[in-house]
């Protein structure tokens, strides 16, 4: 599978000058956790959510204060070209939740770890052998190829053996 076919398009972008309270504007408005930071249609930089958050709120920048100043540079990329086991080998050796998708420079679109997750659901779907039972109590017990995950509703403990 190439990351072409798990990646969100189109990317929000904006250029290096944009004011942090913009840019926190654009993620609500596209419901996006991060916005790639480009210049003269290059990619200079990333800014998520949580640089907002550490990075601006809590050093107390002011909201007209330019993007650039929290903005994560160089930026990890993976190519629209490559495959899936790539992001996955990156998301990874990184330790980021969100890559841009770059087609040469230009950014196209962003994977996320989210995505990925899903793709491996999407992938397992139900093997056999695998199922749900329901236990008195609240209690359930889900097993998935050899391993047992115990949940206990209503206390919300969660214990998984192999």
């Amino acid at each position: 599978m190439k990351i072409s076919e798990a990646m969100s398009r189109p990317a929000v972008s904006v250029p290096t000058r944009t004011p942090l309270g913009q840019v926190a504007r654009e993620m609500a408005e596209y419901g996006v956790g991060s916005v790639e930071v480009t210049e003269g249609g290059a990619l200079r930089g990333i800014v998520t959510d949580r640089d907002l958050a550490l990075g601006a709120l809590a050093r107390g920048l002011d909201s007209a204060e330019a993007v650039d100043a929290v903005m994560t540079s160089p930026v990890i990329t993976v190519s629209v070209a490559d495959d899936i086991h790539t992001a996955y080998r990156t998301f990874r050796r990184s330790g980021v939740r969100r890559l841009p998708v770059v087609d040469g420079q230009r950014v196209v679109g962003v994977l996320t770890v989210d995505a990925m997750l899903i793709d491996v659901f999407r992938r397992l779907g139900r093997p056999a052998g695998s199922g749900r039972l329901e236990r008195p109590g609240g209690t359930t017990r889900t097993v998935l190829r050899g391993h047992s995950c115990a949940e206990d509703v209503t206390a919300g403990r969660r214990s998984v053996t192999p």
